[in-house]
């Protein structure tokens, strides 16, 4: 049988994906930062916010594709497991060992972080899918959703209340999300020793509907209809969630912080748009010409070592925080000392730094592009 060709609109979509990432997280003065360059402080929903949720759904769409691929060439759900679960635990344990740079203090080791909630993801959704189908994805989806709202809105917090009646819905401390971080997790081991972790348990069941939204969008793509067909139709039901995340935050604020419910639906929403708008300018071209345009390049470059050049970001950004230069400065701050203040105001300058950063980071893994070295962590 004749392989399928890969789809390169989602290699861009995930090479945007990850240089967006680097960006945001690489501010030259995170407290002059445009505001869609910060996360939101509680309820809202920032560029910055989009990215994380962008990122699962990507995971997502890549599960349906290799899987489905390496079906198609004999391999066994057994073994397809086996890899998934080593591949997992790799990525899971890599997070682990970021969290611990640079003095490796395990007594506030975070315990949870993104390549943590991605590698769970990425076990949950892909037995999902590997074991239920098409219909399991879409079930377990709207279940997460559904459940995680009820667990949130209609379960009296211990210490606090029910929401809604003791105390806000979401209120910061109260909330059954953070409760019970605290209550698994010593607060050492937490996200900088707060009352909650970001990347939390709990919250990982709404951010596993957007893994499975990303699986049912590739399979979608995978069919045999007119690329017109396929665009439109994804496109509708990008805008349909984005309109029913923002509905249902009306009562049940986007939240990344929590990954709040609507939070999932409205980045799923967004996530599909923009894979919708991509496939069509992309893959609906003859692949010769798609693949030799050049604004495509840097984006294929980021795409196709996603996580290499995460993970080669976040080293990089240890050592430079970790090298002190002068008394109370460290390396990171005296570079970004040296970008003149006549580049414009303290916003743009500490974004032009971030965009230094990615271009720094771009090297390595074009390199591994050139090469054609595909590192699969």
């Amino acid at each position: 049988m004749t392989p399928k060709p890969r789809l390169l609109s989602l290699d861009v979509l995930r090479g945007l994906t990850v240089a967006v990432m680097i960006l945001v997280n690489n501010a030259g003065d995170g407290s002059v930062s445009y505001a869609q360059l910060r996360h939101s402080v509680w309820n809202g929903c920032t560029l910055t916010d989009v990215v994380f949720p962008l990122f699962l759904f990507i995971v997502g769409s890549s599960i349906a594709l290799s899987f489905s691929a390496r079906r198609r060439r004999g391999a066994t759900k057994s073994a397809i497991t086996l890899q998934m679960l080593r591949r997992a635990t790799t990525i899971f344990v890599l997070g682990l060992l970021l969290n611990a740079l640079p003095q490796f203090h395990l007594g506030e080791l975070r315990y949870y972080g993104v390549l943590q909630r991605i590698a769970l993801c990425y076990v949950l959704a892909g037995v999902v899918y590997l074991y239920g189908g098409v219909a399991a994805c879409a079930v377990t989806a709207a279940a997460t959703l559904v459940g995680y709202w009820l667990l949130l809105t209609h379960v009296s917090v211990p210490g606090f209340g029910l929401p809604g009646a003791s105390i806000e819905v979401l209120d910061r401390y109260g909330n059954l999300t953070a409760w019970l971080d605290r209550s698994m997790v010593p607060q050492a081991h937490l996200y900088r020793h707060s009352f909650y972790d970001p990347e939390g348990l709990l919250s990982t069941l709404p951010a596993l509907a957007n893994t499975l939204l990303g699986v049912l969008s590739a399979v979608w793509l995978r069919t045999v209809r007119p690329v017109w067909q396929k665009a439109c139709v994804l496109l509708s039901c990008g805008i349909v969630s984005m309109a029913g995340g923002q509905l249902w935050a009306q009562t049940f604020p986007l939240n990344k912080r929590l990954w709040t419910s609507s939070f999932a639906l409205f980045t799923s929403g967004i996530a599909m748009s923009i894979l919708a708008l991509l496939f069509w300018c992309i893959d609906g071209k003859k692949k010769q010409d798609a693949q030799h345009s050049l604004w495509m390049r840097p984006w294929l470059v980021f795409g196709t070592n996603a996580l290499t050049a995460y993970v080669l970001s976040e080293l990089l950004a240890v050592v430079l925080s970790a090298i002190i230069v002068r008394s109370g400065e460290n390396l990171q701050q005296l570079l970004y000392r040296l970008l003149p203040s006549w580049l414009g105001p303290p916003p743009f300058v500490s974004m032009l730094y971030s965009v230094l950063f990615v271009c720094v980071c771009y090297l390595p893994v074009w390199q591994l592009y050139r090469r054609r070295m595909f590192v699969k962590l």
